[in-house]
């Protein structure tokens, strides 16, 4: 029996991450956020409070549970909120790695540690494992910094960086592209959308998986885990007004300089997934498959 505790569980990624594992036979999950618990459920795994800010906190928590492996999910990933808050960015994003790292330094655990695609500048996307950082947002610089806290820390380790996650959590105001588009054209809003910048969307549950891929083979390096489908902001709206069959009349092309954000975004970032699918037996969805599932999940089956 391998015991995962989860960070940030809470959240989109750890929600999924609790809901899957918890299918598992050969796993029990420790479910951790800060405050109490959100999850719609109860059942199936342990839940403890835990500020991974907080050494003692952490020290605590993973002394009493034991964990065999920990999926650290929990960050400040709101890149403009990033930008103006970079005390309690680097608090949250760099310093709690730190604390975790030292923890499973101190009890041999295997810590899977959650990055990003704003690591890079967006020159070269889609990127590969091996591809050189250059971030260009303080948020991009704090995800650097965390991977570096853990690929020189002396212990077992994996990171999977991921892009653009969306899905549906439980009690959660955060929405997606999907039900933005979604949302505004059924309220017959014009929207702008970006045509200027390139990702490869992933669905929450895909990551969840990928997750799942690494702990269970004790996978030990870094993974892109991410979507396959290479696509700007405008060619999702678009999909996703296909889908419900919606009016694509009221949605307009942008360049990201039409927007006021405090913090830069990488133009094409993207990843190159042959190694987690080679090594690792990782097959996301596409963008399209995505979207049916959150219309599934919201009540909505295709017209």
């Amino acid at each position: 029996m391998k015991r995962v505790l989860i960070t940030g569980s809470n959240g989109l990624l750890g929600q999924k991450l609790v809901e899957l594992l918890v299918q598992k036979a050969d796993i029990e999950v420790v479910a951790t956020a800060r405050g109490h618990n959100r999850l719609p459920f109860t059942d199936g795994y342990l839940y403890c409070a835990m500020d991974i800010t907080n050494q003692d906190e952490v020290d605590a928590v993973i002394a009493r549970t034991k964990p065999h492996a920990i999926i650290h999910t929990a960050a400040m990933t709101n890149v403009d909120q990033c930008e103006a808050e970079k005390d309690a960015c680097w608090l949250q994003n760099v310093t709690a790695v730190e604390h975790l790292v030292r923890a499973c330094a101190a009890h041999d655990v295997f810590l899977l540690h959650l990055s990003t695609d704003f690591i890079f500048d967006g020159t070269a996307g889609p990127y590969t494992e091996t591809a050189a950082p250059n971030p260009i947002s303080f948020y991009g610089w704090s995800k650097y910094a965390a991977e570096k806290v853990v690929t020189t820390a002396p212990i077992r380790w994996s990171i999977a960086r991921t892009v653009l996650v969306y899905g549906i959590a439980h009690d959660m105001s955060r929405t997606n592209i999907i039900l933005w588009v979604k949302n505004s054209l059924e309220n017959n809003k014009p929207i702008k959308v970006v045509t200027d910048q390139w990702r490869t969307p992933t669905l929450a549950e895909d990551l969840a998986e990928g997750c799942f891929l690494i702990v269970d083979q004790a996978a030990e390096g870094i993974f892109n885990i991410s979507g396959s489908d290479f696509l700007t902001p405008h060619e999702m709206a678009i999909k996703t007004a296909d889908y419900f069959r919606l009016n694509k009349v009221l949605i307009s092309e942008a360049d990201g300089s039409s927007f006021s954000q405090p913090a830069r975004r990488p133009p094409r970032t993207g990843f190159s997934l042959d190694k987690a699918r080679q090594q690792l037996g990782y097959q996301p969805r596409t963008f399209e498959e995505g979207i049916a599932i959150l219309a599934h999940q919201i009540g909505v089956e295709a017209l």
